[in-house]
């Protein structure tokens, strides 16, 4: 077994591998092997006639497809590791030879870790972030909280307002014809959601207890179905019961039931607390946020497409694993976006591309600074996850295997990188 490494351009490398005569014959035979049990010759029971015969009458090219499948597959991984090289793609692989008798040689073209050529990276300016907050934002956050304790309460002498909540019956027709999927009874909607078509809400407003309503809309033209998109449409509406909103006064009995204060005064300033908390830890992320991507228009790096291609697809599938835990197919959520699996991933692409520039820039700063996390520093982060998720601590360090700790070192190495960006950055 042999091979060549060629350096191509733009951190791409072509593997050239060699198998042996004799390897490829075996494969054939193993391919063979696999097949034959669905194999006829005339004079043969099926799965008995000899590979020999079977190549003599379909020609030796019947199994080398499988052949060269079973080669690649049981050399490609060493014959990789051994270049000593870190690959950051799929490979693409290429027959070169592929003949009975004869060395069977392929070609695996893949992505290369890219060198970067790191910019200064301490005394970055950034934009000084001003931490405010004032009266009228604790007040809204109070008011956020006094609407989350809001209860609803029957109307009965009067027709719908917006802001109400209603349980209503409706029938959609278009052209005349009652279309599928615009039926529902005992619905519930609040007026001024927009949850529904643009312009059904606003023409229930009026509308009485019990009473007939038509609503005339017309379909988005990008509607997810494209039966119905851009017509127009009549839903005949009967509201059955309406409510109202009624929210609590905002006292020191409501500071005593939403928080562990006794006053208003007192809850309101630990409100302006945590506001303040929260706007420091986001000026915080915005300050690191500036200083990478300054770092990065600083350095220099040739990223293939094929190392953006793989992120991109890693952000794909983790996208599709998201909806899918929501109870939504990916092929619906197409539908419904009108778009495609293509167009999603060339709309992931630049993202993926963001998300390799930083951690690349990120790792080689903690190169460059020497910051190494050691296993107690792991320990602490272990038992961190274990009390988030109140489990055993040594049960959960015994589960967690070297190569999964040794990606915890270089995430936690990345984090200080961060930091260290962002402590020495100059805020103008």
């Amino acid at each position: 077994m042999s091979n060549q490494v060629e350096r191509l351009e733009h951190n791409m490398v072509k593997i050239t591998v060699t198998v042996p005569a004799v390897d490829f014959d075996k494969a054939r035979t193993q391919a063979y092997n696999r097949q034959k049990k669905s194999i006829s010759l005339p004079g043969f029971r099926k799965g008995h006639a000899p590979q020999q015969l079977v190549e003599k009458m379909y020609g030796p090219e019947v199994f080398y497809e499988d052949a060269a499948n079973l080669c690649i597959n049981n050399t490609y991984n060493d014959e990789a590791q051994s270049t000593d090289l870190e690959f950051v793609s799929r490979p693409s692989f290429d027959v070169e030879q592929m003949e009975k008798g004869k060395d069977f040689i392929y070609t695996a073209e893949v992505a290369v870790r890219p060198e970067v050529k790191l910019g200064e990276y301490k005394g970055i300016e950034v934009k000084k972030q001003e931490i405010v907050v004032s009266d009228e934002d604790v007040d809204n956050e109070v008011k956020k909280e006094q609407e989350k304790n809001s209860r609803l309460v029957d109307v009965t002498d009067r027709a719908v307002e917006d802001g109400d909540t209603v349980i209503l019956d409706y029938a959609g027709y278009a052209d005349g014809e009652q279309f599928e999927g615009g039926t529902a009874e005992n619905q519930t909607l609040v007026i001024g959601s927009n949850s529904f078509i643009p312009g059904f809400e606003e023409q229930l407003i009026g509308a009485k207890i019990d009473e007939e309503k038509e609503v005339s809309v017309t379909f988005p033209e990008k509607y997810h179905a494209a039966d119905l998109a851009g017509k127009e449409a009549v839903f005949k509406c009967t509201v059955h019961k309406i409510q109202k909103k009624e929210l609590p006064e905002i006292d020191d009995d409501f500071a005593k039931d939403v928080s562990e204060f006794d006053t208003l005064a007192e809850y309101k300033e630990d409100v302006k607390k945590n506001l303040t908390r929260q706007r420091e830890d986001a000026a915080r992320t915005e300050k690191e946020n500036q200083a990478v991507d300054k770092l990065i228009e600083a350095s220099e790096m040739d990223i293939p497409d094929a190392m953006v291609d793989a992120q991109t697809e890693q952000e794909f599938d983790r996208f599709a694993q998201q909806l899918q835990s929501q109870g939504i197919p990916m092929d619906m959520y197409l539908q419904y976006q009108g778009s495609n699996a293509d167009k999603l991933r060339e709309e992931m692409k630049p993202q993926s591309l963001k998300q390799i520039q930083t951690r690349l820039v990120l790792e080689a700063v903690a190169e460059a600074e020497h910051i190494e996390i050691t296993d107690e520093r792991i320990d602490e982060e272990i038992k961190k996850i274990a009390d988030q998720y109140k489990m055993e601590f040594e049960d959960l360090k015994k589960s967690v295997g070297d190569l999964e700790k040794e990606q915890m070192k270089k995430d936690l190495a990345v984090q200080e990188a961060v930091t260290l960006i962002a402590e020495n950055a100059k805020e103008v």
